[in-house]
């Protein structure tokens, strides 16, 4: 009994202590614009049980205590410091304090030198970037939801508007309902209503103009006093630089996001991987690749880089999309016309040649398939890949627990080193990539090695898009991963 009531008092200590992290966590949100996750994670707006269980999780993956308590100094200290807006790693933070301790009089000092190049620095960006979205639908919405429940103080990317076919009183009430409410993504983490007399929706205060509208080029924006938009088309009608250009034809439009791959001279973006690579005050239209692309280049560059790729096979096991029928129907494409709730259907997918876009080392090299399965949301790419340098199971999962701890591709790829992840598990992450760890296999000379990994293909790669339109609005902010 005494074991019993030692190990509740410590789990209410627990409890306390993420409670009033949650309190800290949101006033450096909203009062300073810093963002603290968790080995990636959200924190903000996040309930005590889910912070805990990602300060477990942590502990699992980094292999040290990464207690709760320890956090909330953390964070505190951070309030009491003059930082600049940033996004703070605060499982690094707490790791480097539970090994650095002993060299700091204080944890106030500790933070302080960790952070010096924030303290009293200027902001990244001074700026605000307006957003449009071009349609609502799955990715649509998810968006929305990111950019509004994540909009902080208003200082960084702002959703104006979005723009549909029709915007009737009833269309407006039923966008609303779809918004709030998620068979997959479960309900809105915040307050949504409508207003149908300015038809709008207000989002946690944000208030967003629904449009009606049948081509782009009859809109103008600056009407609704919208300028410079960052357009994000989630159709999938205009893929082409023809087609998308006329986002650009509409007043107060300035650049042009599609979620979708783009065809021809237009830049395909993995984020994390290329988007460098694109002078962004020179193009004004940009793709964000597919959601299978950003699940296997991540993976495809940390490989390539270390151990070089000589060729490979993409096999991605995906889950049903709009695109088929609920019940066997007419469809012009092969198999998608048979139940995608009753199916498993093969079709197929662009992944490997879009992966060589990101990485043009790959070019000619891979070969991609697609499986659809009847699961509504998380698909899975198994990548066989043969190298060029000998290899055993331990030094590619190594390789992998590094990528996701340090280096560009931290927000891309997530370690688990779990035996019992099934596909479920990974909705609502937002790193496009899941490597499975105890999944890897390699074979007996080391030169053939498979992957498994796991993305939520709505919401991970919804995470990615909008990273990449911070990138394209130039309002990102410090990082400290």
């Amino acid at each position: 009994m005494e074991k019993f009531n030692e190990s509740l008092k410590m789990w209410i200590d627990n409890e306390m202590a993420a409670a009033e992290l949650i309190t800290v966590l949101s006033r450096l949100w909203y009062e300073k614009s810093i963002e603290l996750i968790l080995l990636r994670s959200v924190l903000v707006n996040r309930g005590s049980g889910k912070i805990l269980n990602k300060h477990i999780r942590a502990e699992t993956i980094l292999k040290k205590p990464v207690r709760v308590q320890d956090s909330l100094l953390i964070a505190k200290a951070i309030l009491e410091e003059e930082v600049a807006p940033a996004r703070i790693d605060i499982g690094r933070l707490n790791a480097e304090w539970t090994n650095e301790k002993d060299q700091f009089t204080s944890i106030n000092a500790f933070v302080r030198e960790k952070l010096k190049a924030f303290i009293k620095a200027p902001p990244r960006s001074t700026k605000t970037q307006d957003v449009v979205l071009y349609g609502f639908g799955r990715i649509g919405r998810l968006l929305a939801r990111e950019i509004t429940q994540f909009a902080g103080n208003g200082s960084h990317l702002r959703l104006r508007a979005i723009v549909t076919r029709s915007n009737t009183p009833e269309d407006i009430k039923k966008r609303v309902s779809l918004f709030r409410k998620d068979s997959v993504h479960g309900p809105f983490n915040g307050v949504a209503n409508e207003d149908l007399e300015n038809s709008c929706m207000v989002v946690n205060g944000q208030i967003v103009k629904f449009i009606s509208a049948n081509t782009p080029e009859e809109i103008d924006y600056t009407e609704y006093g919208i300028n410079d938009a960052l357009v994000i088309d989630n159709t999938g009608v205009f893929r082409d630089r023809a087609s998308l250009s006329r986002h650009l034809k509409s007043k107060g439009a300035s650049k042009v996001l599609l979620t979708a791959p783009g065809k021809g001279d237009i830049p395909n973006i993995v984020y994390g991987v290329n988007q460098n690579c694109i002078n962004i005050d020179e193009e004004n239209i940009f793709s964000a690749a597919s959601c299978t692309t950003n699940a296997i280049v991540p993976a495809l560059e940390v490989i390539h880089k270390t151990y070089g790729i000589v060729k490979g096979h993409i096999e991605t096991i995906h889950a049903y999309t709009n695109d088929q029928n609920l019940l066997d129907n007419y469809h012009k494409k092969n198999r998608r016309g048979r139940s995608a709730p009753l199916n498993m259907v093969i079709t197929e997918t662009g992944a490997g040649s879009a992966a060589a876009k990101a990485i043009p080392a790959l070019k000619g090299k891979l070969t991609s398939n697609a499986v659809r399965v009847p699961v509504p949301n998380m698909s899975l790419a198994i990548l066989t890949l043969e190298i060029e340098k000998n290899v055993n199971i331990n030094e590619i999962n190594d390789l992998f627990l590094e990528a996701s701890l340090k280096g560009t591709l931290i927000e891309q790829i997530r370690y688990s080193n779990s035996t019992e992840f099934v596909s479920s598990d990974g909705i609502g992450d937002s790193c496009p990539s899941i490597f499975d760890s105890p999944a890897t296999n390699v074979s007996e000379d080391g030169l053939t090695v498979i992957l498994y990994l796991w993305y939520d293909n709505e919401f991970g790669y919804t995470s990615q898009v909008v990273r990449l339109a911070r990138h394209i609005g130039k309002v990102k902010t410090y990082r400290y991963y």
